[in-house]
């Protein structure tokens, strides 16, 4: 039994922003109000603290099976507690691919071993993620998948992306696709412009992701089915997925902490600045914090992308794509949106709760009777996040160094503390 006193409750669901208790028994919340006791309970002091819904990262890489050397479900999950996430989805572009049940069973019983956050796998849309054939896709939904996606690469054609979005449909499971046209994005390394000419560098334009958004948005329209597009970069995606809302559609959409943080202006000489999509135009980051504050993006999402130390530490167009994300997403929301202004508190929150919650089509909110998944955070906590002390195998991130306003406190799932500042 565990009492969290004092706490400032945010709560999108019901649109609770007050002082209130929570008490949590047996991996439920069993009550919340002011004043409560329980002389059994252990008591944790929220005081001056933000109580929230159990955060949930839609978009992550714990690259266990077969990729150890830069992640292990166990450290993955491990620094997803301490960036305050309760719940993640891993993409299956591991190895071997997560395309069948047995694979997707092994890494939920291997999460489960590491005690942590929980692991929700994504499956793949195609046998390999290769783009030629159909996946096991309702196995894997028997066995725990929550979503389908090639991620790494799009769902290869049209006709593939239409099957997939029809089958997916009658197992109610969303699509996410990783948008980008192959033939454009190909030998690229940065986002095209003049950045890239200044660097050198190969360039991607944006309309490699608009391209394949826009298909994808019309085989949604065919199909009914449910599309998210993933890791979203692009005002012309963002337009997109506005003008797909106003038709009927089902389509959501995500964005990470380093879109709408940095842009190609910021990239150096130095791989941990490239990730895909390749960060955007100042006027792309520009529009994505205007779809953040307005609705139009539904959560926000790290792509968390741990890479080996030695496969990053190579020439920039020689590096694999990615970076780290877990414990910096919540202290970039905080520093670059909630205290310039730029988003409410509540809105940041639903951003990492309801609104990914909704995608998934499940419900996340604080009250009697639901699962005990909480994030405490403190929003004026200054700190340093220090690469070398992250619970990530891997270092690969820009944002080494960086000071932050605003720090997650604890992570609670099940009713069980996985981790505290």
């Amino acid at each position: 039994m565990l009492l969290i006193k004092n706490g400032r409750v945010l709560d999108p669901a019901s649109q609770t922003d007050a002082i209130r208790d929570v008490l949590l028994d047996a991996g439920r919340i069993v009550n919340m109000g002011e004043n409560l006791s329980a002389p059994a309970a252990e008591t944790l002091d929220a005081r001056g603290q933000i109580v929230a819904p159990g955060f949930i990262d839609l978009h992550c890489h714990l690259r266990e099976p077969g990729q150890e050397l830069s992640e292990t479900i166990e450290t993955g999950t491990r620094a997803a507690a301490r960036g305050g996430f309760t719940a993640v989805c891993c993409m299956p572009n591991t190895s071997p691919v997560n395309d069948n049940a047995s694979v997707t069973r092994g890494i939920i019983e291997r999460a489960a071993a590491a005690g942590s956050v929980r692991v929700w796998p994504i499956g793949a849309a195609s046998l390999g993620s290769k783009g030629e054939a159909l996946a096991e896709i309702a196995a894997m939904k028997e066995a725990g998948i929550v979503a389908v996606s090639d991620d790494g690469r799009p769902v290869a054609t049209a006709r593939l992306m239409r099957q997939v979005m029809e089958y997916c449909g009658a197992l109610g499971l969303p699509v996410i696709d990783h948008c980008e046209d192959a033939s454009l994005f190909a030998g690229g390394a940065m986002r095209e412009g003049v950045q890239s000419l200044r660097l050198g560098l190969p360039g991607i334009p944006t309309q490699s992701e608009t391209i394949c958004a826009s298909r994808d948005v019309e085989i949604a329209e065919m199909t009914a089915g449910h599309l998210h597009i993933a890791h979203m970069s692009a005002r012309g995606t963002l337009d997109l997925v506005r003008r797909a809302r106003q038709r009927g559609l089902r389509v959501t959409c995500e964005v990470t902490p380093h879109h709408f943080t940095l842009t190609d202006e910021d990239v150096r000489y130095d791989a941990r600045y490239k990730m895909n999509p390749p960060l955007a135009s100042r006027s792309d980051r520009d529009a994505l914090i205007a779809g953040l504050a307005d609705g139009s993006v539904d959560a926000i999402a790290t792509d968390h992308a741990p890479h080996h130390p030695a496969s990053k530490d190579v020439e920039f167009d020689r590096a694999p794509f990615g970076i780290t994300g877990f414990e910096t997403a919540l202290a970039l929301g905080l520093t670059e949106l909630v205290h310039p202004g730029k988003l409410s508190l509540m809105r940041l929150v639903e951003l990492f709760t309801t609104g990914p919650a909704r995608v998934l089509g499940i419900e996340r909110k604080i009250a009697p009777g639901e699962p005990a998944d909480l994030t405490l955070f403190a929003p004026d906590h200054r700190w340093t996040f220090r690469a070398a002390e992250s619970a990530s195998k891997s270092r690969n991130t820009p944002f080494d160094g960086r000071e932050f306003r605003g720090a997650p406190v604890a992570a609670i799932v099940a009713g069980r503390i996985v981790f505290r500042r």
